[in-house]
C-alpha cells in the first residue's frame, strides 16, 4: 500500500524522509503537513510527534494556543523541534535549555515532559506573554543570543498549534509509508498518558479493532469545546501515526485513512463529539 504525496502548500522547511516505496516510480517524501489559509506548512514525522507533545502539554495546563505556538517556534529555532543530544556548550534537547542555567539534570531536560514543562512555567510568568510577538515572548523565556530568529517560525508554528489544539479541524494530514510492524495498543495508550495526562484509552465495543479516546475532559464541558476537543486529539493521533502504527482516525463525521495520507467524509455514522476513535496496524 503506496503512500501519495500531499499536494498541498509552499512552505516546507525540517527533516524530510524520502521514501521509494517498492516498485514505485519515484520517490515519495514522508512528511506531516497543517494547513492554515491556504498553505501547507511541512514538518518530519518526528518533528510533528515533538509538536503534538508541546501542544498536548499546554492544553493540558489550561493554557491558549498561543502559548503552543510560541513553544513550537521556539523550538524550531533552538533544535528544529527535535529532541537533540548536543547543543551550544551544555544546550540540550527541544529548547537547548542548560543543566548549569537551572533548567534541570541533563537526564531531565532530555526528557520532553520536564523540558516542555520548565519553557512553559517560564513563559507563563511572562506578563501578556499571549499577547506579546512571537519573538518577545520565546525570548523572556530562553534569553537567546539570537532574539530575532524566532520570528521566522512564527506561521508555521501558529498552523501547527492551531490544528492541535482543535481550532482548525481537518488540516492535519501525514503521508506516510506502510507501518514497520503491528501497532501495539499498551503503548499508544501510554503514549497518550504521556502527552495528555487523565485521558483513557478503551478498546471500541462495538467495533473490534479501533480504541476509542474520550477526548471532553481536554476541552471546558461546551458543545463547542467537546468538538474542539475532538479535534484536538484526532488530529494529535495522525501527528504521532508514524511510531504508533497508526492506519485510521476517526472524529464526527471525518476519517484519516494512512494510504490516502488526507481526511474524508467517513462511511460509518458521525461519533458523539469529543470521541474519537483510532485504528492501529494489524499484526
Amino acid at each position: 500500500m503506496g503512500a501519495v504525496v500531499v499536494g498541498l502548500g509552499l512552505a516546507v522547511t525540517g527533516v524530510v524522509a524520502v521514501l521509494n516505496l517498492g516498485d514505485s516510480p519515484q520517490p515519495v517524501a514522508e512528511r506531516c503537513a497543517a494547513a492554515l489559509d491556504g498553505t501547507a506548512w511541512y514538518l518530519s514525522p518526528e518533528q510533528a510527534d515533538n509538536a503534538a507533545l508541546l501542544t498536548a502539554q499546554g492544553l493540558d495546563r489550561g493554557l491558549p494556543a498561543r502559548a503552543a505556538t510560541i513553544a513550537i517556534a521556539t523550538a524550531l529555532q533552538e533544535s528544529k523541534l527535535s529532541n537533540i543530544t548536543y547543543g551550544d556548550r551544555d544546550s540540550l534537547g527541544l529548547f537547548q535549555q542548560r543543566p548549569s542555567q537551572g533548567w534541570g539534570t541533563p537526564e531531565e531536560i532530555m526528557d520532553p515532559v520536564h523540558a516542555t514543562g520548565r519553557f512553559y512555567d517560564g513563559l507563563v510568568q511572562v506578563p501578556g506573554y499571549d499577547t506579546l510577538p512571537v519573538t518577545e515572548a520565546a525570548q523572556a523565556v530562553q534569553r537567546s543570543g539570537y532574539p530575532d530568529a524566532y520570528a521566522q517560525h512564527e506561521a508555521r508554528a501558529r498552523a501547527w498549534a492551531s490544528a492541535l489544539a482543535g481550532w482548525s479541524p481537518a488540516t492535519l494530514t501525514c503521508t506516510l509509508r506502510d507501518p514497520d510492524g503491528a501497532g501495539s495498543p499498551e503503548a499508544f495508550a501510554q503514549h497518550v498518558a504521556r502527552d495528555h495526562g487523565g485521558l483513557a484509552v478503551a478498546p471500541a465495543p462495538d467495533a473490534p479493532g479501533e480504541l476509542v479516546i474520550d477526548a471532553r475532559p481536554v476541552g471546558a464541558g461546551t458543545p463547542e469545546e467537546d468538538v474542539r476537543a475532538g479535534w484536538a486529539l484526532a488530529q494529535w493521533a495522525v501527528a504521532v501515526a508514524r511510531p504508533e502504527a497508526v492506519i485510521q482516525v476517526r472524529a464526527l463525521d471525518q476519517v484519516w485513512d494512512r494510504a490516502s495520507g488526507e481526511w474524508a467524509v467517513a462511511d460509518a455514522a458521525a461519533l458523539p463529539a469529543g470521541e474519537v476513535r483510532v485504528t492501529l496496524a494489524g499484526p
